[in-house]
């Protein structure tokens, strides 16, 4: 008996490290990064991955038109609303949600979904609280690295998602 607690010890620390290894190795490909703003008492937190072009076609590419991506990379990106919020003209709760988006040439979906947690391939629509239209635009200087920011606007800010030539514009208003 206590030979076999021995061995799965020693699993369960290979197992460990190789999971903290292979953390590691996939931060260190797409690192972390956080967006915030705190504007006239909002307050919207993005924890997220940036991967890197690396010499790739991005959008219609690696990142396919009319599909569901991730909007970063590792685990789901996480948005967190201080406050009841207004976003492309429709009402969200405050709260903490998975972004995701599905890209196209002309325009793009945002969606807030109420799960978290989850590795960024593991989307579950039945859990979305919202998609809205956005606008997504050309954009220069061509970004080698995924980001988010946010930018004034008129009664609110614009989260801007920006890689290689493309950002979307997501509008958010305080409700």
């Amino acid at each position: 008996m206590k030979r076999i607690l021995i061995i799965l010890g020693v699993i369960a620390a290979i197992a460990l490290v190789g999971f903290f290894t292979l953390r590691s190795w996939t931060k260190s490909s797409s690192p972390e990064a956080i967006a915030q703003i705190d504007q006239n008492g909002l307050q919207i937190k993005v924890d997220y991955c940036q991967p890197y072009k690396k010499g790739r076609k991005i959008f219609g590419g690696l990142v396919p038109y009319g599909q569901v991506w991730r909007t970063g990379a590792n685990e789901a990106t996480v948005i967190d609303f201080d406050q009841n919020v207004i976003v492309a003209g429709q009402p969200l709760d405050k709260g903490e949600y998975s972004l995701w988006t599905i890209p196209s040439q002309n325009g793009w979906i945002a969606i807030f979904n109420g799960e978290t947690g989850q590795w960024g391939t593991n989307y579950d629509q039945t859990k979305d609280v919202l998609r809205v239209p956005v606008v997504s635009q050309k954009h220069s200087p061509m970004s080698e690295q995924f980001y988010i920011t946010f930018r004034p606007a008129t009664n609110g800010v614009d989260m801007v998602l920006a890689w290689e030539e493309t950002e979307a514009v997501v509008p958010i208003q305080k409700r």
